[in-house]
């Protein structure tokens, strides 16, 4: 089973597709090689390519039962995108909907999407394609999208974006749920509920924010983008070449991983495969990966 129970809160791991993305010294261009080989053994082979040294992720959603309402956090890269910048991604045709079937939840029974960023594989399923048009995949839900990425990736702010990695998905997958009355935006931090809450961990884009969970004795982070492989645990210094800001996505990390470490938390990033979530631990000079969640590899 794809599922934990933290406290009051149901957490349900929903795959969209898994597999190696791109090489580690491209990924990370400032990780040190050696790195890679001291901890070979926690990557290979959920992680990294035994042979080609490509760094392998997941794009997942968490879908998240908590306080009565069925919450989806991130929506992935989506079918039938445009996306130019990355080929792969390119007019996908996945059934992620029928993963999140198999869990129990069709589109209209989700009540909140959370886009931790505005990043073209965080926000896919937020709209699908009918008839030729983008709609709302789940048309009863509330979208809460941070307001300065919201700012940020717009064309109309930002002319930069034309032609770079989120080319076209402002206008397929925001606008028209923005246009659709779905969208909330929100700044700083956001109270979701007695269990769950938004803050803000800037650094990976400018809005980029992660969920923390507090219910009964267990404590969770849903971590976004913060790290992209296990190794960013035991080396937070280093960044993914998609982080906009390095020195703060650093910042972000290493004060991330100190609260996880302190509050016995399970974090769970976006885009890791294999057990997908973690716990870690304060070594005294660094950060060390303590146990791995029970969920299934996969």
């Amino acid at each position: 089973m794809n599922e934990i129970v933290l406290g009051e809160v149901t957490v349900t791991r929903i795959e969209e597709m898994h597999g190696p993305i791109m090489p580690a010294d491209q990924f990370f261009p400032d990780m040190p090689e050696q790195a890679w080989k001291e901890h070979r053994d926690t990557l290979v082979p959920d992680h990294l390519g035994a042979e080609d040294g490509v760094v392998i992720t997941a794009m997942q959603t968490w879908l998240v039962r908590s306080g009565g309402r069925t919450i989806l956090i991130d929506t992935g890269v989506g079918n039938d995108k445009t996306r130019p910048a990355v080929e792969p991604w390119d007019h996908l045709s996945l059934d992620y909907l029928g993963n999140l079937a198999q869990a129990g939840v069709r589109p209209e029974d989700v009540d909140l999407v959370i886009n931790t960023h505005l990043h073209l594989d965080h926000i896919g399923w937020n709209t699908r394609l009918v008839d030729g048009a983008w709609v709302p995949t789940f048309p009863n839900a509330t979208y809460l999208m941070p307001k300065v990425d919201f700012e940020y990736w717009n064309p109309e702010n930002n002319p930069n974006v034309a032609g770079g990695i989120n080319e076209n998905a402002f206008e397929d997958s925001i606008a028209p749920v923005l246009a659709a009355g779905r969208v909330r935006l929100w700044e700083t931090s956001h109270v979701i509920d007695a269990n769950l809450r938004l803050e803000a961990a800037p650094g990976h884009t400018p809005g980029a924010s992660v969920v923390t969970l507090r219910s009964g004795e267990d404590r969770a982070l849903f971590a976004g983008d913060i790290l992209h492989t296990p190794l960013q645990v035991t080396h937070p210094d280093h960044s993914s070449c998609f982080d906009l800001d390095p020195a703060q996505s650093r910042a972000t990390r290493v004060r991330l991983l100190g609260w996880a470490a302190e509050n016995n938390a399970l974090m769970l990033p976006a885009h890791l495969s294999g057990h997908s979530a973690l716990e870690v631990e304060d070594t005294g000079n660094g950060f060390a990966i303590k146990q791995w969640s029970p969920l299934p590899r996969y």
